[in-house]
């Protein structure tokens, strides 16, 4: 609906995670403790990437690249949700929403783009592994990243400045624990139909594309995999490949449902459940999937516990 009387204030009001919720305390301590895990496995599988060299790999790198995008987007969201809960505020600046935004579209997209190069790598590794090293060098990895966090700091930009420039008429409530873009436009007294179109082809670009190329991948993967006649290498290439599909269908899956089907049919409670599955739940679980099942970080956590044990006896 166009029109109305643009509200003064410029500041929003975050109503919380789950407001009319009868156990919400419960539930800011659990997502506090997640985010305190998240916080924890992806910093010390960073740490582990740039200490032991056996993980100076193309594979590892973007790994690397993936937890520092879970660093940054579950610290854009949790901290903000719990200062909020536990100060009684609700209020939340025209700046602090609009940075909200961008680093969530920012961090969003880098991950969409990352998780299509980590299965680009894997398909090297897998079915070309006599020019791995030529193709996945050093240069081609910097690319990657830097290809990664530019495709969301544009998509962030676009998404950034329509959200920001919408005109709120009536209550400047937003029925949600953080500044998300289908929540503002909900509240908005412009017609934002067009624009859920744009939103629709962003979606087709960050999210339908890189499913069907990670699963176009995969699929080549499986079928050179089944014909490997080393059963031990046929167990590394499953284990790291079905690590990474779990990562994909974990966020992908959500993102989908959130950006891809109209605003109308989801309820503000929906929408939280999305967000955190994609914001605060994600982020914990990556670190975990990709260490349990994966030798080479056990190895590299092992060696860095004893070293600490050893200089702890020697001390």
């Amino acid at each position: 609906m166009e029109g109305g009387n643009e509200t003064l204030t410029t500041d929003f009001i975050l109503t919380g995670l789950f407001p009319n919720m009868k156990y919400v305390t419960f539930l800011i301590y659990t997502i506090i403790f997640i985010y305190v895990v998240a916080v924890t496995g992806n910093f010390i599988l960073l740490l582990l990437t740039w200490m032991d060299l056996r993980l100076h790999t193309p594979m590892y790198f973007l790994l690397s690249q993936l937890s520092l995008v879970d660093l940054a987007l579950i610290s854009s969201t949790v901290p903000k949700m719990a200062i909020n809960f536990f100060s009684g505020t609700k209020s939340i600046t025209r700046f602090a929403c609009g940075t909200q935004i961008f680093f969530f579209f920012t961090l969003g997209g880098a991950e969409c783009i990352l998780l299509t190069l980590m299965a680009y790598d894997r398909y090297v590794a897998v079915c070309n592994p006599l020019r791995y090293a030529a193709i996945m060098n050093h240069g081609v990895c910097l690319q990657m990243a830097v290809v990664s966090w530019i495709g969301g700091i544009l998509a962030a930009t676009a998404h950034t400045s329509y959200t920001m420039s919408l005109p709120i008429c009536g209550s400047r409530e937003i029925h949600h624990f953080y500044c998300e873009m289908p929540a503002i436009m909900k509240i908005s007294c412009k017609d934002t139909s067009k624009y859920e179109l744009v939103v629709f082809v962003m979606g087709v670009i960050f999210l339908i594309i890189p499913f069907g190329l990670i699963l176009t991948s995969y699929t080549l993967i499986f079928l050179t995999v089944l014909r490997m006649n080393s059963p031990q290498g046929r167990n590394k290439a499953s284990a790291t490949c079905s690590s990474h599909l779990t990562v994909v269908s974990l966020y992908l899956g959500p993102c989908v449902y959130m950006y891809m089907t109209p605003g109308s049919a989801h309820t503000p409670e929906q929408e939280q459940a999305v967000s955190v599955f994609c914001t605060v739940l994600t982020p914990m679980l990556n670190p975990v999937i990709y260490s349990l099942r994966n030798k080479d970080i056990v190895a590299a956590l092992r060696k860095l516990l004893g070293k600490h044990s050893v200089s702890k006896e020697n001390a």
